[in-house]
């Protein structure tokens, strides 16, 4: 599979929402290629270079995005809000004159599901208690002028999902992005679940 490439300096999770704004030419036609044909763009983490300018070099594991409602809010700016999809690794990329990525992308398998473990129901509380003070906070920010849904965590609430849980705590970890790109690419479920538990406890976020 081919994928159109956005590197950037974030690390997208399946089912992560990611907000983005567009003004540069050669993403504002990848978006609308995008857009046209329903198909995803796959997001990187970029290890060296920037957003914007000179195509930027970035890790070879990522995640398929798919576009689910943007805005136009001035001529030039594209206000996105896309879904993490399945993971990816890059088998070989070309560059484009105006320097849009292109990738040849193998999938990687989903990580196996299974329920919650007791052990970690403090971690799916403390993500409960975040989303709703999450919500809370939107809705006194935008109030019904919300054109593309800006909740930053996309439902259904799979707080029985080991793989969910752990997916939308590493998100939301204040820990470099090198060490979520190694917890995005874990394929165990338990043991991304098991870290994530780790750190918040040793940091008395947990007890």
């Amino acid at each position: 599979m081919q994928l159109p490439l956005f590197p950037l300096n974030t690390v997208l999770f399946p089912g992560g929402v990611l907000p983005l704004r567009v003004f540069e030419a050669r993403y504002m036609d990848m978006v609308r290629q995008c857009m046209k044909r329903g198909s995803p763009f796959g997001v990187v983490l970029i290890t060296r270079g920037a957003e914007v300018g000179a195509p930027a070099a970035t890790e070879r594991v990522g995640t398929r995005a798919r576009i689910e409602a943007w805005d136009m809010p001035q001529l030039g700016l594209l206000h996105l809000r896309a879904i993490g999809e399945q993971r990816f690794r890059i088998l070989e990329r070309q560059i484009q004159a105006d320097g849009l990525q292109l990738a040849v992308v193998e999938d990687i398998a989903a990580d196996e599901d299974e329920p919650l473990d007791e052990r970690y129901r403090p971690c799916a509380d403390l993500l409960q208690r975040v989303i709703a003070d999450l919500d809370r906070r939107r809705e006194e920010e935008t109030g019904e002028a919300d054109p593309i849904n800006t909740r930053p965590i996309e439902p259904p609430f799979l707080l029985g999902s080991s793989v969910w849980v752990g997916n939308r705590l590493s998100e939301f970890l204040p820990i470099p992005l090198t060490a979520k790109q190694k917890l995005m690419e874990l394929h165990d479920a338990g043991a991304r679940l098991n870290v994530v538990d780790e750190f918040l406890r040793q940091h008395g976020v947990l007890k």
